[in-house]
């Protein structure tokens, strides 16, 4: 502008509420330039009677000295008139239409835990010690602008010392929202399973001598209660498996520093920058080799799995718990099994008084239920296989070519269900909200849908679904359809794929790519169940051009938590209904009368859908290798197992052969082999690696024969099996060898975690 003696900036991403104005003041401060910087709706505004050289100087400095929380997606530069400012002043927020973000829940920064461990400090052992740079966020926000008001920490009055802070720039807690200390803030206290408060000054002494003694505590964090034990007492952890009635999956650990961690445990480099990050995630590593100081893992912390789950404390009631302890503490999700974290004080009492043996409760409500985000180091980068606290909301820009003209929400799966929020430009994925089929989970599902909603003033009117009618997602989508509202419905394994290459920000006018998603089942185009799919295109539509060879799903629903009829149906592809009855050597159950109505059921097509699903194959084999119960007790169990076995063998094996025919991967000949190597004794750990090689033969061939009739040199990796890591990484080396490009999850799990945003990017896609 001609004349102008001043510059305006508009700065968008996640800049409220993690200290990002005393930030700009103090560098405005520092350059000695005059202006103000206020929040609004869209983000933050810097006015600066500066040039536009200097302004743009100023732009370069704010983004390489960041605040540790903040992140910057979008700035924008106008020069102005502007009046003469003689300071720099932080103004008060302005309103207006709601398009920032809203910053993950942060695990204590140094600064605080200094002071935390600093004698003479007014907050030290506080158990709500946080300031800008870390503490509760997602977990306390009722509504957007981001202010105490619209907090939990709405009904705690600031003391004059804390007042103080919270109105100094200089400060660091400067509008710190859950700014508080032990005379005007939340406070702690221990209840019996009566809930009767149990009398004592030092409660968290009083916690330790329980867990030494192999009690249960329920203790409430930031986003949920967690139940902890003495993770090196086998009885305890068996105890707490008992009465939280989850006797297979593998439980969180939380050790005291990296030092400890080391115990028993492997940390490369990578592991360590994971689990020191302010998300501070449960990281999943690999069990420490025998050493004189290795700390003994508790056998049933993680039966299934050669990997452990471990996170550092993240908060201070977790430091002050952690401090006397001189082993690792099981920290799992405070629920029985199959229900989700209880978040309040109500809950804890209601369902945690049989499985705790004591219970540390606070006063300050948690808004939104987070989980602990789960992430693997590999190969290739991280893996995010659960992004929840720490991670969520995830702000993702949409990629090139793609614009948001109206709103729209996309609503996700059925398991491990998230949803995304698309507008303008943007994309917001919740935190992981669990499996809908229970009715606590979706009505949590319904909260985060509406909170979402109003922190980012989502007003859509178009919504996006799976294809699977019986989903409680879809059903929520026609039931907003009946409302009025538009429905785009999408297909399963297309939305994977198109996270995948959102994820990887592909553009939307890119060339055409080679999807291939493997996981349990999906509803295909075709009505039948999916879940080893090769998809040919792009965003707006992908043709399914291979799969694996479907084979019944004998009993429906039954056979996904029963694997040995996985089994049954895939041998019967091969062998006569008296010849598998015969091999009960492999298979104990295959001796059950119930296999007769199998053969009913088979020969009359009644209950037996056909799935070409990829999860379905590896329950078959886990079952041959004897690495799986009959009955499963939660989703991937017997791939877990089979990995785990696989990952022990110490031999070279070459891979078990799968057939190409007609565009299918068809294993009967390998089903033909395992039998005949089961009959000769051959090693267990040999035969589950030989099925992880032979998959990654078969896939990487079929790419290339279909590379002779398609157009692509992207391949896009996707789906919960890729979770694999002695799947998907061999694969990855293989395609790349056979000269393909690969894209793998970044952001996003490649589970069903991530396929709302696919879902979002394909209904955008299928509307320009």
């Amino acid at each position: 502008m001609s004349g102008s003696n001043g510059v305006r900036l508009w700065v968008s991403g996640i800049v409220q509420g993690v200290g990002f104005r005393p930030f700009v003041w103090r560098l405005a401060t520092d350059l000695q330039l005059t202006g103000r910087v206020f929040n609004d709706a869209n983000g933050v505004t810097i006015e600066l009677n500066c040039g536009e050289p200097t302004a743009l100087e100023f732009v370069d400095l704010m983004a390489q000295q960041l605040p540790p929380l903040a992140r910057i997606d979008a700035t924008h530069l106008e020069a102005t008139n502007l009046p003469p400012f003689t300071t720099f002043e932080i103004d008060v927020s302005q309103s207006g239409t709601v398009t920032t973000g809203c910053a993950p829940d942060a695990a204590t920064c140094p600064d605080c835990l200094a002071e935390f461990n600093e004698a003479g400090d007014r907050r030290f052992g506080y158990p709500f010690i946080n300031c800008t740079n870390c503490g509760p966020r997602l977990s306390i926000i009722r509504k957007i602008p981001y202010d105490r008001a619209a907090t939990t920490m709405a009904n705690f009055t600031l003391c004059v010392a804390c007042q103080e802070e919270y109105e100094n720039p200089a400060d660091r807690r400067f509008h710190a929202q859950p700014n508080a200390c032990p005379d005007c803030g939340p406070h702690c206290w221990l209840e019996a399973p009566d809930g009767s408060k149990v009398a004592t000054e030092t409660p968290f002494q009083l916690i330790r001598d329980a867990l030494r003694q192999g009690l249960i505590v329920a203790v409430k964090g930031i986003g949920g209660v967690h139940l902890a034990c003495d993770a090196t007492n086998d009885e305890a952890v068996k105890r707490l498996r008992e009465r939280k009635q989850r006797p297979h999956k593998a439980l969180a650990l939380m050790a005291k520093s990296i030092g400890a961690v080391r115990d028993f445990a492997t940390v490369t480099e990578q592991d360590e920058a994971l689990l020191t990050h302010p998300a501070a995630p449960v990281v999943l590593l690999s069990r420490a080799a025998n050493c004189s100081n290795q700390q003994r893992i508790a056998a049933s912390v993680a039966p299934d799995n050669a990997r452990i789950g471990v996170m550092l404390p993240y908060s201070p009631v977790h430091h002050l718990l952690m401090a006397a302890l001189d082993f690792p503490l099981v920290m799992t999700s405070g629920n029985r099994s199959g229900e989700p974290q209880a978040i309040t004080n109500e809950a804890a009492r209601d369902q945690l008084n049989n499985i705790a043996d004591l219970q540390l409760l606070h006063n300050r409500p948690i808004h939104s239920r987070l989980d602990d985000s789960v992430v693997v180091a590999g190969d290739a980068g991280s893996q995010v296989l659960r992004r929840a606290r720490g991670y969520a909301p995830t702000s993702m820009p949409l990629p090139e070519g793609f614009t948001a003209g109206q709103p729209l929400i996309a609503l996700g799966g059925q398991l491990k269900s998230t949803l995304c929020l698309v507008k303008e430009n943007r994309a917001v994925v919740t935190q992981h909200l669990g499996d809908l089929h229970d009715a606590s989970t979706f009505d949590e599902y319904l909260h985060t849908l509406k909170l979402y909603r109003g922190l980012y003033d989502n007003a859509a009117t178009h919504y996006v679904c799976d294809l699977h009618p019986e989903y409680l997602s879809t059903k929520q989508g026609v039931s907003l359809e009946e409302q009025g509202n538009s429905l785009t419905r999408v297909q399963h394994h297309h939305a994977h794929i198109a996270a995948c290459l959102g994820d990887n920000q592909y553009p939307l006018n890119g060339d055409a790519v080679l999807g291939i998603c493997l996981d349990g089942t999906g509803f295909g185009t075709d009505e039948t169940l999916w879940g080893g799919e090769f998809l040919y295109g792009g965003y707006a539509a992908m043709s399914r051009v291979a799969s694996l060879a479907p084979v019944p799903l004998i009993g429906g629903a039954q056979a996904i938590k029963a694997p040995w009829r996985s089994l049954y149906a895939q041998l019967r592809q091969s062998f006569s209904a008296e010849q598998v009855a015969q091999m009960t050597n492999i298979c104990p159950q295959f001796a059950d009368p119930m296999c007769k109505s199998f053969e009913k059921m088979l020969a009359m097509q009644i209950n037996c859908p056909m799935t070409s699903s990829a999860g379905r194959l590896f329950d078959a084999m886990a079952v041959v290798l004897g690495c799986t119960p009959v009955q499963i007790t939660y989703e991937g169990q017997a791939a877990i197992s089979l990995e785990t076995l696989a990952l022990t063998c110490q031999e070279a094996v070459e891979p078990y052969p799968l057939e190409i025919k007609d565009n299918q991967l068809i294993p009967a000949s390998m089903w033909q082999q395992v039998v005949a190597d089961v009959r000769e004794g051959r090693c267990k750990a040999a035969m589950a690696l030989a099925f992880h090689k032979g998959l990654v033969t078969a896939l990487t061939r079929m790419t290339v024969l279909l590379g002779r009739s398609y157009r692509f040199n992207t391949v896009v990796l996707s789906g919960g099996v890729m979770q694999n890591l002695l799947l998907s990484e061999p694969l990855n080396k293989a395609l790349l060898v056979a000269g393909f490009e690969v894209l793998r999850h970044q952001q996003l799990p490649a589970n069903d975690g991530g396929i709302a945003f696919g879902q979002a990017l394909v209904a955008l896609a299928k509307s320009d």
